[in-house]
């Protein structure tokens, strides 16, 4: 689940973590009374969408004075900001951050994630500053520093001087960093964030260390935990057809072909991807109804599938152990008599009650092409899509 950088920097304001004054606005007035309770100008002008690149497209600016900023805001309340991470369809703002402003000193990235690797938490830093990490990581890797994390004993002081020495800081700046990385670690560990993100973190001419920006991502399975968290989720950012999913118990995520799949578990979800793509074409969704699914659950997940105008086929693979191939069977027959299937149906059954589900699909009377295995499916279904 991700949150907007004006929560993101409430929630580190509560643990100490510096960041610059600020509110949001949801209208031109309300920005302007922001930046009169701000105090003189200059003040930044953000806007607020879950992606980054904004500044590229427009949606960062730079007001000083009132009539600067009323025109900035106009600008960018209701534009469609296109940024490298919303790609061409862009997103909508409908709010914007109204901050004062820092004098630069130095501009440093930091960030927090999982290592998969190791099993471990990684805090990295680099001084590079305000680039995309991950060009910086694939032209210079040797500019990013880590140290690995062990959860059960905590980040140690030791470890942010380590840090801290490799990015050219001492004195003061050492000590603020110190403090800094430190309060960030809480986050990250006591809100069971997947990812923490400070780009860039900026180093004042009066040694202040500060988070220019913030980005905080938490895991899904840890929200029952942080109702503030849940509260803080912006329907408007996501994508409507994973939140319809989400309340189903199914786990979607739109992708960008045409081969519509209905998967059980996601291990065999990977897998039917990839046979996708080995054979030619490209996944339109992941979509993994669970072991358990019941016959409302298959219904929805395939009403959410057939929701994309992109699909051209659909592939359902079942592999029947705690979900039986009897019951997605029945869900396919339910949905096929309230949605209309006007695209192709390749299924694959096996396993728990195999034989009984393909009874139900033939005596169903529906257009379905049957498949004997995943490879005879993923032909089958990149045939019909490319029809």
């Amino acid at each position: 689940m991700k949150i907007h950088e004006y929560q993101a920097k409430v929630l580190l304001r509560a643990f100490n973590v510096r960041v610059p004054r600020g509110k949001v606005a949801y209208s031109v007035e309300k920005a302007v009374w922001v930046a009169d309770d701000l105090g003189a100008p200059p003040w930044i002008l953000k806007a607020q969408i879950h992606a980054g690149g904004r500044g590229k497209g427009g949606g960062v600016k730079v007001a000083g004075s009132i009539d600067e900023l009323r025109e900035h805001a106009r600008s960018i309340l209701g534009m469609k900001l296109v940024t490298p991470q919303t790609g061409p369809e862009g997103r909508i703002v409908r709010k914007i951050l109204v901050e004062e402003a820092v004098d630069i000193s130095k501009e440093i990235y930091l960030g927090i994630t999982v290592d998969r690797r190791t099993s471990l938490i990684v805090m990295m830093a680099s001084s590079e500053g305000g680039m995309d990490i991950e060009k910086v990581a694939s032209e210079r890797p040797e500019a990013i520093h880590k140290e690995l994390i062990d959860p059960t004993l905590g980040f140690f002081p030791f470890q942010a001087r380590n840090l801290g020495f490799k990015l050219g800081l001492r004195n003061k700046q050492l000590r603020e960093a110190t403090k800094f990385m430190a309060g960030l670690y809480r986050v990250f560990a006591e809100k069971d964030c997947s990812l923490a993100e400070i780009n860039p973190l900026v180093i004042t001419k009066t040694d202040e260390v500060i988070a220019l920006d913030a980005k905080l991502n938490f895991d899904d399975n840890s929200i029952f935990r942080h109702k503030e968290i849940d509260e803080a989720r912006d329907f408007d950012e996501e994508d409507l057809k994973e939140v319809e999913a989400a309340r189903y118990d199914l786990n979607y995520i739109k992708l960008d072909g045409n081969i519509g799949c209905m998967v059980n578990g996601a291990g065999l979800a990977m897998a039917t991807m990839d046979i996708i793509k080995l054979h030619g074409a490209e996944p339109a969704n992941f979509l993994d109804v669970g072991g358990g699914a019941s016959v409302e659950q298959v219904k929805e997940a395939f009403t959410i599938i057939l929701s994309d105008s992109n699909v051209h086929a659909i592939l359902v693979n079942i592999f029947g152990g705690i979900m039986r191939c009897d019951v997605a069977a029945s869900g396919i027959v339910e949905a096929a008599k309230d949605v209309r299937l006007n695209v192709p149906l390749v299924v694959r059954l096996e396993g728990t009650n195999a034989e009984l589900g393909n009874d139900i699909l033939r005596k169903a009377e529906m257009n379905i092409i049957p498949a004997s295995g995943m490879k005879d499916a993923a032909i089958k279904v990149v045939k019909e899509a490319s029809k």
